[in-house]
């Protein structure tokens, strides 16, 4: 039976349509949340707990939206150390943080403690549950007052031991207030079956109000923007359809390879790793229609529909590849069919976006690194300047860059300067380092977690809509794991394999030879 989360929690699920809203679009809360923050990071001694989870609780505390005098940090891991080893191990990467004063640091280091065991440890838990119980003891919070936040920097494998322990030992013993919460990392299973298996057997456990599916792109600031720019912008609402938009792009780049991730990355592949998860999400945001309010069920409902009127993947709008020396890795198999690079075309069957593809690129050891969004308008009807200069202007794109190098640019067709007629290609750029000069652009994780406490599931990913993502992507998945699907070759630092870029042009695609957007930051400091 599943555990029931905080009476806040019921109340919205069981809410009337008119509950739904309040002044700022957001959950109505009905009880006050006044105990004390208890946050345990589950593999504490893992890479992914020291270099993100930690700096995020680090810069949370910082700014101060995490108390000394009511939050307290804990580490739960295998490896055998003390509290003042762990604070040692974290330490280098707290320090150079945002460039952040450390002033703070020993007084958030003391805040942290460790507790040893495996993760199918009736001891272990029971220790762990102890030393949060003793915490909550010692500020004084009523049981069931206290919140609970579980974040799982582990491997999925572990999940469903994990959390049954959680579920048997450590939950709050009632509920006046309080909460237990669980975040849980991606991969969320390798196809459709296995996470489903996985949903299910999390499900069993927790309600899905309790469960939070991060996927850091949901943090990032420009794809947090995505709502506010095609929903408060009255100029963009009659464009963003079929009839004004050519294609959109979504696309990610790294100039490097699996860099001793190899095992890992050759199990699961760029699909799995990037496309079926990130660029999904933010094809989600780009794509749905507007919500009723901002109330996370909300949002994640119209993520949902989108993702239910894509059209099965065509096996002739894919293109893959795998970079020459993928295989010189001695933990990747020398018959190793995994791609390092994709491009797949999806397609909206509904009445905002019939015809007009969607194109997901992710690739490693490419000739840049970058994320962006890139809508590409239709050309000018009856366009009478396209002769003033001698070659046809490119059309019109609005680029959201969201790393690195944050901004927006709209790419548009200018007179250049001058006593002839001739037009050029130049951008209206809102770039964010210049723009938004001292203003530190928070990091992903940073935001998740402050979300995951304060109980909005907006940005995190629902069980039916990471089952609709996988209906898309796991028949592709399942006839390159068999072999039907071969990788093509493409050298490391070029734009990945040349079918790629047919594809591209076959979909419609026009590229724009001979501009090149050049940052603000970049022009203010004389580098171009």
């Amino acid at each position: 039976m599943a555990v029931s989360g905080s009476s806040v929690e019921r109340n919205m699920s069981l809410s009337s349509r008119s509950d739904s809203f309040s002044s700022d679009g957001r959950d109505l809360e009905s009880v006050p949340e006044t105990g004390c923050l208890s946050i345990i990071v589950l593999g504490a001694s893992g890479d992914l707990a020291k270099k993100k989870t930690f700096p995020a609780l680090w810069n949370l505390y910082r700014q101060g939206f995490l108390q000394s005098n009511e939050v307290h940090i804990f580490g739960y891991a295998r490896t055998k150390i003390s509290d003042d080893e762990l604070r040692d191990r974290i330490r280098g990467y707290l320090v150079d943080s945002h460039g952040a004063s450390t002033d703070d640091l020993p007084l958030f280091l003391q805040l942290i403690k460790y507790v040893n065991g495996g993760y199918d440890s009736e001891e272990g838990f029971r220790l762990l549950d102890k030393a949060i119980s003793e915490h909550e003891f010692s500020k004084n919070s009523q049981e069931g007052t206290s919140r609970r936040l579980f974040y799982l920097a582990l491997p999925p494998s572990v999940y469903p031991s994990v959390c049954k322990m959680i579920r048997k030992f450590c939950m709050n013993k009632s509920d006046l207030g309080g909460w237990t919460r669980i975040v849980v990392e991606k991969p969320f299973g390798k196809d459709l079956d296995t996470s489903e298996e996985l949903s299910t057997q999390l499900g069993d456990l927790f309600d899905e109000k309790q469960l939070y599916r991060i996927d850091h792109y949901l943090g990032k600031e420009l794809v947090q923007n995505l709502l506010v720019l095609r929903f408060a912008n009255r100029f963009f609402l009659p464009l963003w359809n079929r009839d004004n938009i050519d294609n959109i792009q979504i696309v990610f780049r790294e100039d490097f390879g699996t860099e001793g991730r190899g095992g890992y990355f050759d199990e699961y592949g760029i699909i799995r790793d990037i496309i079926q998860n990130h660029l999904l999400q933010v094809l989600c945001l780009v794509a749905m229609e507007k919500p009723v309010s901002l109330r996370p069920e909300h949002v994640r409902d119209e993520k949902v529909k989108v993702l239910q009127s894509v059209l099965p993947v065509s096996y002739e709008e894919v293109v893959i590849g795998q970079y020459e020396g993928y295989k010189d890795d001695p933990t990747v198999s020398d018959k190793s069919n995994t791609p390092t690079f994709a491009t797949v075309i999806l397609r909206i069957h509904n009445e905002r976006w019939e015809g007009v593809p969607f194109i997901l690129k992710a690739g490693k050891a490419l000739n840049s690194r970058k994320a962006e969004i890139r809508v590409q308008f239709k050309d000018v009807p009856g366009d009478i300047f396209r002769f003033c200069s001698g070659v046809k202007q490119g059309r019109n794109e609005f680029v959201i860059r969201l790393q690195p190098s944050e901004a927006m640019y709209m790419k548009l067709t200018v007179k250049k300067p001058g006593l002839e007629m001739a037009t050029i290609q130049s951008e209206m750029d809102l770039s964010y380092r210049q723009r938004y000069q001292g203003v530190t652009i928070p990091e992903a994780y940073e935001r998740l977690i402050l979300d995951t406490i304060r109980g909005d599931q907006q940005h995190f990913v629902r069980r039916d809509e990471l089952k609709v993502a996988w209906e898309i992507f796991t028949p592709l998945l399942h006839k390159i794991d068999d072999g039907e699907l071969k990788p093509l070759p493409y050298k490391p630092g070029s734009r990945g394999p040349p079918e790629a870029d047919k594809l591209l042009e076959k979909a419609g695609y026009v590229q724009t030879h001979g501009y090149i957007w050049i940052p603000q930051l970049f022009k203010d400091k004389g580098m171009y």
